[in-house]
């Protein structure tokens, strides 16, 4: 079973990013064949800023390989070390029928947000289907708000086939409803462009004077307080163990505690889950050479099977060969 995800080099890590998707990487690269890539090309929709994409391209490769990924387990690479994905992308559009992009929520959702309505940001979904396809991916594993792209992937490559033969595989989406959408300092869903992230490699004061910083009510501390309803243990339940977080949700029913102190013990929670890859990503950070060995031999073996997708391809669409 061949598993594909990628996730696009946006800035430094922060809790949303770990257990939104990477974590789920990281149990599924056990279960199977995981590519993984760093969506650089999906990234030159909104970055134009040629260092900034390089030092988000190599931050993700840290964390990635700070966080657990095996290289021996998962190949792991740059999109963009794989050029053969854009040949590809072009071929699927061949066959993409207008409707079908104009029906996806991504665009709507990403010109609503301010972002130029440029052709790559209409085109995201073909070029997110040629990363899926060229890999002969038989998993796909999605949050319900990317259902749609491995349906539209699902329906391009069903046209080619039904125009060129059978040379794609069709790959099912494996919907990750247990996955957390985490909220950040301020509620929302927590996001680098709403500014309210906590960051997993920030500096200790820094995380620290953000954790304090999460909105609360005005409700006096020897009051009872709702557990079901706080900010605070909501992102305490991700990072804490069972028994700290039964004990912090009696302490918010009994009253007598205020939120800064449970602030405080959230802090600590998020410091010592991730002390060992702060630890880990310390040592890759001295150590530049293994990390750029990793991303090109996972690049070499992704474009093995990548040319052999783009040739069958290429032979049925009648390219070459005459």
């Amino acid at each position: 079973m061949r598993i594909l995800s990628g996730l696009q080099p946006s800035g430094r890590l922060h809790l949303g990013n770990y257990f939104g998707m990477m974590q789920p990487a990281l149990q599924l690269q056990h279960e199977g064949d995981a590519f993984y890539f760093i969506a650089d090309y999906h990234s030159l929709t909104s970055v134009h800023d040629p260092a900034a994409l390089r030092q988000h391209s190599q931050d993700l490769a840290l964390d990635f390989l700070a966080c657990g990924l095996d290289p021996a387990k998962a190949t792991f690479f740059r999109q963009s070390d794989v050029p053969e994905v854009c040949e590809l992308a072009w071929l699927l559009s061949t066959v993409t029928p207008m409707g079908l992009l104009e029906r996806c929520h991504s665009y709507k959702d990403k010109t609503a947000r301010g972002l130029d309505a440029s052709h790559g940001l209409f085109a995201y979904p073909v070029l997110m289907a040629a990363d899926i396809l060229i890999y002969d991916s038989d998993v796909v594993p999605v949050g319900k708000d990317q259902k749609q792209h491995v349906e539209v992937t699902r329906d391009i490559a069903k046209s080619v086939n039904h125009l060129y033969g059978e040379v794609l595989k069709i790959p099912e989406p494996r919907i990750q409803e247990s996955t957390a959408v985490v909220p950040g300092t301020d509620g929302q869903k927590m996001s680098k462009s709403y500014g309210n992230i906590l960051g997993i490699f920030e500096e200790e004061k820094a995380l620290k004077k953000k954790v304090m910083s999460i909105q609360t009510d005005s409700t006096p501390v020897e009051e009872p307080k709702d557990p079901d309803t706080s900010l605070i243990l909501t992102l305490y339940r991700l990072v804490a163990d069972a028994d700290a977080v039964k004990l912090m949700e009696d302490q918010f029913r009994a009253g007598g505690t205020g939120y800064g102190e449970f602030k405080k013990r959230l802090f600590e929670a998020i410091w010592i889950k991730f002390e060992g890859p702060r630890q880990r990503r310390a040592e890759l950070v001295a150590d530049p050479g293994y990390v750029q060995q990793v991303l090109r031999e996972g690049a070499e073996r992704a474009r093995l099977v990548a040319r052999a997708t783009l040739g069958r391809v290429r032979e049925a669409m009648g390219l070459g060969g005459w």
